[in-house]
């Protein structure tokens, strides 16, 4: 059973009012205006992934996972292919990882995405507050050049040198 209907699924995740967590959601919106006029791009952003979002997930062929790092220094952007992770009762909790959605989709709904990645900042400073630190600044167009060349490279567009806008 196939249910990809979305060529390339962004899903962010992200808490604005927690400093740099608030990377994902900006990044979604950058993301809206830049492919804005693009079909076949679907844009979602959650304050957490939860479960529910396994079935927009599967429907996808392409996804691009967006979201902050803790574990990774402030200001680095990584992009990484992702892997569903085997289900198990104990992955439905209130807050899933990229791996677990996946997991869940091909699970529940039998589909995966063709090409899954996740692509995250460094967040320096996750305390309450509406600003990002000074890596995370730095960091965004490097970030926001990568989702555009993997969503076009996703969607088997040429590259638009110097279309990127902040």
């Amino acid at each position: 059973m196939t249910l990809n209907t979305t060529r390339c699924l962004i899903l962010a995740c992200g808490n604005t009012l927690r400093g740099d967590d608030g990377v994902g959601p900006w990044l979604a919106e950058w993301a809206e205006e830049r492919f804005r006029a693009q079909a076949g791009v679907r844009i979602l952003c959650h304050q957490q992934w939860t479960p529910e979002l396994a079935e927009e997930v599967a429907r996808t062929t392409s996804v691009v996972f967006l979201d902050c790092s803790v574990n990774s220094e402030a200001g680095v952007v990584g992009m990484a292919p992702v892997e569903a992770v085997n289900f198990s009762p104990a992955m439905i909790t209130h807050h899933l990882g990229a791996a677990e959605l996946l997991g869940l989709g091909l699970e529940f709904y039998a589909s995966l995405p063709r090409q899954a990645f996740l692509l995250t900042v460094g967040a320096g400073s996750t305390e309450l507050g509406e600003q990002f630190s000074d890596a995370v600044k730095t960091a965004l167009p490097e970030a926001c050049k990568l989702i555009e060349e993997t969503v076009l490279k996703l969607l088997g567009l040429p590259q638009q040198p110097e279309r990127l806008s902040l």
